[in-house]
């Protein structure tokens, strides 16, 4: 006979816990029914593998993006497979336009329970000797205030059933600082997981979830958006690597790996899980 170490009261409010934070879906339901998504930088790469693995589960998805040709692509992939998608042409660097994209999905689809924080940029890799102040600003408002505009928006629609915010960092800041030249970049990743977590506390009390997810190297296009210049040679330090810079698969990851690790999180299944951050790198941080 196995004896339970639990109160009659404890178990009442496990099951009450449970139902209120969402036990794993009913079979044939999928993980993200019912609820609605932003995106941001869903035109490409993560924020694009992300949004269409979120319609896939159920989500109706609003795809932020400045780039609108490329977020109106990923909204015709949706709406082929019979999903629910919006295009929200916004420069996350400006607030105004975030709050805009934030009411327009709420406006479209009657509630808001995911916030995929993605959007960001390489921008310029220099030595901090010669990094202008115009190019570090330029780095850091885009990831990092455009992280901050996408949260600040989004609560207030969040606090109405708890939810789920899911902010993209990086293993450089944070476990890695061997991109020389990235010092901005670095600095705007390291302070994201910041954010996450000081977000995390004081949202918990409305049952709203905040977790950062770091990847290494993943098959994007964000190298469009980096400018090095060449004084980042006058800085960099020699490294000699073992062969493979990824261990466990010895290539770059792909955008739907760390999609489906972003539908975890986005999903009931993680509803214990805020504060944290999740490597996705296939262990290229730990050399």
């Amino acid at each position: 006979m196995v004896m339970s170490i639990f109160t009659k009261d404890e178990k009442k409010a496990e099951a009450s816990s449970g139902a209120e934070a969402g036990a794993r879906p009913a079979a044939g339901r999928r993980r993200l029914e019912g609820k609605t998504a932003i995106v941001t930088g869903a035109g490409s790469g993560i924020g694009r593998a992300a949004a269409i693995r979120m319609a896939e589960e159920g989500a109706k998805v609003c795809l932020v993006d400045l780039k609108e040709r490329n977020a109106e692509t990923v909204e015709r992939i949706i709406t082929a497979a019979g999903g629910e998608a919006i295009v929200a042409d916004t420069d996350v660097s400006d607030p105004a336009r975030v709050e805009a994209a934030v009411q327009e999905a709420v406006d479209a689809f009657g509630r808001l329970d995911i916030v995929f924080a993605n959007a960001g940029i390489n921008g310029t890799m220099a030595p901090i000797e010669t990094l202008t102040p115009e190019q570090w600003a330029h780095t850091i408002t885009t990831n990092l205030n455009g992280t901050f505009y996408a949260v600040k928006y989004a609560i207030p629609h969040l606090k109405e059933d708890g939810g789920s915010i899911v902010v993209t960092s990086s293993i450089n800041g944070n476990r890695k600082f061997k991109n020389f030249g990235g010092a901005a970049y670095s600095a705007s990743k390291a302070a994201q997981v910041a954010f996450a977590k000081m977000a995390a506390l004081e949202l918990a009390q409305y049952r709203i979830r905040v977790n950062a997810i770091c990847p290494g190297a993943i098959q994007t296009n964000i190298g469009e958006n980096t400018h090095q210049t060449d004084e980042v040679q006058s800085i960099e330090i020699p490294i000699k690597y073992p062969k493979g810079s990824q261990p466990l698969a010895h290539r770059a990851g792909r955008p739907e790996q760390v999609a489906d690790l972003v539908v975890f999180l986005a999903s009931d299944e993680s509803s214990h899980i805020t504060g944290t951050e999740v490597y996705i790198d296939g262990a290229e941080s730990l050399l």
